[in-house]
């Protein structure tokens, strides 16, 4: 149980009036699909399959292949994504570039906070 006394509710109070602060929590609260999010890029490939007799075998119709590019281990690793899944797989990684702004942005509140509360005696 969670005792709710009156410095909570002043620190709460005084949440609000800071934009900072305001910002901070927005963010904060905005990455609640985290664990969804996947590491690496996302790559678009048109190819050939190298069958004589296929469409693609002019090189102008080419197959489309999807791929994430990912570091493992200091490597690059490519995995093939099923045309089924792309959307899924491109919002998940846009999830993982979302995340990375948003820390950078609350990096740099508390950044800002502290410089202003070191300045105070």
């Amino acid at each position: 149980m969670v005792s709710v006394g009156p410095e909570w509710y002043s620190i709460a109070m005084s949440s609000d009036s800071d934009p900072d602060l305001h910002l901070r929590g927005r963010l904060v609260r905005s990455l609640g699909q985290l664990r969804e999010m996947l590491p690496g890029s996302f790559v678009e490939r048109k190819r050939s399959c190298g069958r004589p007799n296929c469409h693609c075998a002019d090189g102008k119709n080419l197959h489309t292949q999807y791929q994430i590019s990912v570091l493992v281990d200091g490597q690059v690793k490519t995995f093939n994504v099923p045309a089924a899944l792309v959307e899924q797989v491109r919002q998940k990684i846009e999830l993982r570039r979302r995340f990375e702004a948003a820390a950078a942005a609350i990096c740099k509140i508390n950044l800002r906070r502290y410089l202003k509360q070191k300045e105070k005696p």
